[in-house]
């Protein structure tokens, strides 16, 4: 029956309806989409050169990272390209405990993980991403967050390996 089961064995709803399962199988789609200039630009940056860059509104002068078209406050275009972190603020974090499918790769999240939010110094805006910390009494939001990076950079998000606490 798949990873959950009814431990009620329950075969239709209250109404009469039979309760239905679909088992999708294994299935592998080859795709490919364009990532457009600001996310091409900052993916680029993150594989060749090992930093990242946020773009910096021209208005109000939020700078946006991971960048952005248009200023959220201003809405007008941002085309001033800033250097931001590597090093950050912890502004919140989850650790992870119950496994699930990785939409990455198609097979079962190792865990635990910890899924954390950090805001890059010079950035006004945050991003999510890993931490290599699985125990929430060694986190607390406020510390200082430093980017690890892997060894093959493809360009993608996952160039930064993980976060680790800056000591």
């Amino acid at each position: 029956m798949g990873l959950y089961e009814d431990k009620r064995k329950r075969t239709h709803t209250p109404e009469g309806y039979e309760l239905l399962t679909h088992e999708s199988g294994h299935l592998e789609y080859d795709f490919h989409w364009h990532l457009g200039y600001y996310w091409s630009k900052f993916l680029a940056e993150l594989r060749d050169n090992k930093r990242f860059m946020g773009v910096k509104c021209p208005e109000c002068g939020w700078v946006y990272m991971p960048p952005r078209q248009t200023c959220g406050k201003c809405y007008v275009e941002m085309n001033e390209w800033v250097e931001v972190g590597p090093e950050g603020t912890l502004e919140g974090f989850t650790i992870v405990r119950f496994p699930y499918i990785d939409a990455n790769n198609g097979g079962m999240k190792q865990v635990p993980f910890t899924s954390i939010w950090v805001t890059l110094d010079g950035a006004n805006t945050r991003m999510m991403h890993f931490c290599n910390v699985y125990d929430e009494k060694e986190l607390e939001v406020g510390m200082r967050m430093r980017a690890v990076w892997s060894e093959n950079r493809t360009g993608s998000i996952h160039d930064v390996a993980y976060f680790e606490i800056v000591k």
